[in-house]
């Protein structure tokens, strides 16, 4: 521990040496990190810097997303949507809605069953357990799915 003059331990603010090389690993991206020396001083800005800048994108993307949901909602009936679509462009937003949607389904098909091997005894129960609705476009999300009215015909 060090001590003072007056054999009293060093406060913190005593001990800060701004001016002091520091040693450290600078990660960039997916490349091999590099180790580089700068002084404590320098470090403490770029570590301001890098958490104002981040607070500032933060903020950025907020607004950005505001005008996202302004162009989504006033694009269908606007006069101007070359300036709308121009404007989606700058900012990289996509020009896209999301729409609930339901559909009813009918499905007809056999179940082909195995009468000396079979455990299948509820063809209802059967249809139930392996029926089920997929999408073949990366745009169409199934949220739910029902399987109701099983009969044999």
């Amino acid at each position: 521990m060090e001590t003072t003059m007056n054999n009293l331990p060093l406060s913190d603010a005593e001990k800060y040496n701004p001016d002091l090389l520091v040693t450290y690993k600078v990660i960039r991206g997916y490349s091999d990190a590099e180790y580089t020396t700068d002084k404590v001083r320098n470090i403490e800005y770029e570590l301001h810097n890098g958490r104002t800048n981040s607070k500032l994108v933060q903020v950025l993307h907020s607004k950005i997303d505001s005008v996202k949901d302004i162009i989504t909602e006033s694009y269908a009936d606007s006069n101007d949507q070359e300036t709308l679509q121009a404007i989606a462009e700058a900012l990289d937003i996509q020009l896209t809605r999301e729409v609930e949607w339901s559909a009813t389904i009918e499905v007809s098909g056999t179940l082909t069953i195995d009468l000396l091997e079979s455990t299948v005894d509820d063809v209802e129960q059967e249809v139930y357990d392996n029926l089920y609705v997929d999408s073949q476009n990366g745009q169409i999300e199934i949220v739910d799915q029902e399987v109701t009215n099983v009969r044999e015909n």
